[in-house]
């Protein structure tokens, strides 16, 4: 467990400065929060102009308090902050709340305080939460701490709750207790001048209390750490971890001199950051908790073969429909749960997945389906429906689905569907552990979620890190680098010298030569070979294609020679201030699959590599996927996998599979490439054209932008 906030999330003592008996303040919420919660420890508000805070002997100052303090909670005004915290250092306070707004979130005066305190806690060792938040709640029962403002004292329950934003935990909070939802902690972390979320993961990684974690984030610390802490705690612990993350419209300003460039906005690579971390990500706190409430409180699934048992046929096919959407699929019984299903059920029911055990269906019958279903070895778990009815019995029904649950180790959704005429029903079921949920389709949703988290923590064993299993030569590459960029701030590597860099890391190439004159080409094309392409070579020219700066497959002498002209005089038309340096005469790579591999580098978080559909279209489409560098041989392949186009390198319509282990290797030398190389600022290999398995690749085109401004 992260010791060093334990004095945070656990203290024995409290002291609160700023506590106060006047109606309508944050001092006199926050105090008599602790009270009301129970708090274990010893408490003692801190006023100068008090001589007791509800009934409690208050203190001048922290230096007058006779006792050791683990936590002081402060809500005093901002500019008083600092001389507060520097006693709390004399004082030998371990760690501290700020509570108090006014600081880095209003810029100016504001900031410069939020400085100080950061310089004061770092040079004292002591741990800061805030400023700007709501507070900490930790609901353990030997601690009952509610340090916040919060108008509601959450429940226990398995769930730790973490937020950046302080007004949004009161909503949760709010919402939460509606659906009879508890916490282990909540933690309202604010500006993050010293705790950040990747303490807190840590901390909760080994708490006994929480099993499932929630985030709402608005930006991460440090993108690298944050993976291998989430990453540790969702496959060793096997505690999911669910994160809302703001801010999906905004996206990161950047040059855009390729396609990955103009591709990657900060929203992916958050994405990135968060499947690597294996973290789940939701679209807001309704999914946040529609996820959670199963997670919390049901066994994973085995596999994503569910069952759906329901009294109506239209809400059947809904969880049928939403089911299959999101990727699980409809479990097929056996011949015995057939049989069974015949005799207990009504010749009018409908005995195949959706199960439809008829409108006048009783208690009775629920329970036989049920237990019969789930005792099926190809049933991973079930999806329970209920509509009211006249001759439906709502609560023994809700009676019956824990008590056949206890005795079987799948998961076990309801949607009883409704408000009113199910209430006892729902407040049954969700005392005794099953979650409910109003429509079906949020049951799927929930039991798919569930199934992801399932299959990553069964293929932990795969999950090595990368072995690099390929030599390169950095230091080959780093001059060529050095002498591109010298003297300059930035530099457009065309074709021909991206591919000097690539080979210094092993990539499959294609013969090539430049020509600086028609008379030129006779030799070259001795050496190469029909059939050819020929494209400009410039440093001025990025998209080659835009300028008819391309020919491709040219099989003649006199071909190549109508070409070299047609280039160079489409060049001085479209594009007459670029240096040319040549036509580059290329092999003609054979038909394949068209792929693209690409990075970029995040201002925060360093290289990304990106994996998609290739060609000319890949803008369009977007059919692309993003991870952070260096990653792990499992992200290379779940880059694979994870595009629409996969499809299309397994192969279909008679194609034969692409060569799915070449493209996994390139971008495992990829990830090493731009990770070895901070100068490299942007990079396309658009396109890498990918032959049937066993068959290798071969990089078609390829460009890189420079940079000598440190990243």
């Amino acid at each position: 467990m992260n010791k060093d906030i334990e004095c945070i999330i656990s203290p024995r003592s409290i002291a609160v400065v700023g506590a106060t008996n006047r109606p309508g303040s944050v001092g006199l919420a926050t105090f008599k929060n602790l009270l009301q919660a129970g708090y274990q420890g010893i408490l003692y508000p801190v006023n100068p102009k008090s001589k007791s805070v509800q009934g409690v002997k208050a203190y001048p100052s922290l230096t007058d308090v006779p006792d050791d303090v683990d936590l002081a909670v402060i809500v005093v005004p901002p500019e008083i902050v600092p001389s507060v915290v520097e006693e709390a250092t004399r004082k030998k306070v371990k760690g501290c709340v700020v509570i108090t707004a006014g600081f880095k979130e209003v810029g100016g005066q504001g900031a410069e305080l939020e400085k100080r305190l950061q310089v004061l806690v770092r040079e004292n060792g002591t741990r800061l939460v805030g400023p700007n938040c709501l507070g900490v709640i930790n609901t353990n029962k030997g601690v009952c701490m509610n340090a916040s403002f919060a108008r509601i004292m959450p429940k226990p329950g398995n769930i730790a709750f973490i937020s950046q934003s302080g007004a949004l935990c009161t909503s949760v909070l709010d919402v939460a207790a509606g659906r009879n939802i508890g916490f282990s902690k909540f933690v309202s972390f604010g500006n993050k001048a010293d705790v950040n979320e990747i303490d807190l993961l840590r901390y909760l990684k080994d708490d006994p209390d929480t099993d499932v974690i929630l985030m709402y984030i608005e930006d991460i610390t440090d993108g690298r750490e944050f993976i291998e802490v989430t990453r540790d705690i969702t496959l060793n612990t096997g505690k999911p971890i669910l994160a809302v993350k703001s801010g999906r419209s905004r996206e990161g300003a950047r040059a855009a001199a390729s396609h990955t460039g103009s591709l990657a906005g900060s929203d992916n690579t958050y994405d990135a950051i968060f499947l690597q971390g294996g973290i789940q990500r939701v679209e807001g706190v309704n999914e946040l908790f529609i996820y959670a409430q199963a997670f919390s409180k049901q066994p994973l699934p085995n596999g994503n073969r569910v069952a759906i048992i329901t009294n109506a046929g239209g809400p059947g096919i809904m969880a049928t429909d939403a089911a299959i959407r999101h990727g699980l699929s409809l479990a097929v019984f056996s011949e015995a749960t057939r049989e069974r299903l015949l005799e207990n059920l009504p010749a009018t029911a409908s005995i195949h997945n959706p199960v439809d055990i008829i409108g006048d269906a009783t208690h009775e019958r629920y329970e036989a389906a049920i237990r019969d279903i789930l005792m099926d070895d190809g049933v991973d778990g079930a999806i329970v429906i209920l509509t009211p009815q006249a001759m439906t019995d709502i609560l023994e029904t809700a009676q019956i689905i824990p008590h056949v649950a206890k005795d079987i180790q799948k998961p076990i959704l309801s949607a009883f569907m409704g408000m009113v005429d199910v209430s006892e029903g729902v407040r049954y079921l969700e005392e005794h552990g099953i979650p409910n949920y109003t429509f079906p389709e949020a049951a799927a949703r929930a039991m798919a979620s569930m199934v992801r988290f399932s299959e990553r923590l069964r293929s932990k064993g795969s999950q090595k890190r990368e072995v690099w299993r390929f030599s390169a030569d950095r230091k080959k590459a780093s001059g060529i680098i050095k002498e591109k960029l010298e003297g300059k701030q930035s530099y457009y590597m065309p074709e021909k010298d991206a591919a000097e860099v690539l080979r210094c890391y092993g990539f499959p190439l294609l013969e090539s030569r430049v020509v600086r004159d028609s008379s030129e080409i006779d030799a070259v094309i001795d050496e190469i070979g029909f059939p050819v392409a020929m494209k400009i070579a410039s440093p001025d020219i990025v998209h080659k294609s835009d300028v008819g700066g391309v020919r491709l497959k040219i099989e003649s002498l006199e071909e190549a020679r109508k070409a070299f002209e047609e280039i160079i005089k489409n060049v001085k038309k479209f594009a007459p201030a670029a240096r040319v340096e040549g036509i580059l005469v290329v092999q003609m790579a054979r038909d394949g699959v068209e792929v693209i591999l690409g990075a970029t580098r995040d201002p925060k978080f360093g290289p990304m590599c990106m994996f998609g559909l290739g060609g000319i279209f890949v803008e369009a489409l977007k059919d692309v996927t993003f991870r952070l560098a260096p990653m792990w041989e499992l992200s290379a392949e779940n880059m694979i996998r994870s595009i629409k186009a996969y499809k299309v390198l397994r192969g279909v319509r008679g194609n034969p599979p692409a060569d799915i282990e070449a493209i996994k290797e390139c971008i495992m030398r990829l990830s090493k490439m731009v990770s070895e190389h901070p100068e490299i600022k942007e990079l396309d290999i658009n396109p890498l054209i990918v032959y049937p398995e066993g068959q290798g690749c071969v990089v078609a085109d390829s460009r890189i932008l420079l940079s000598s401004k440190e990243r």
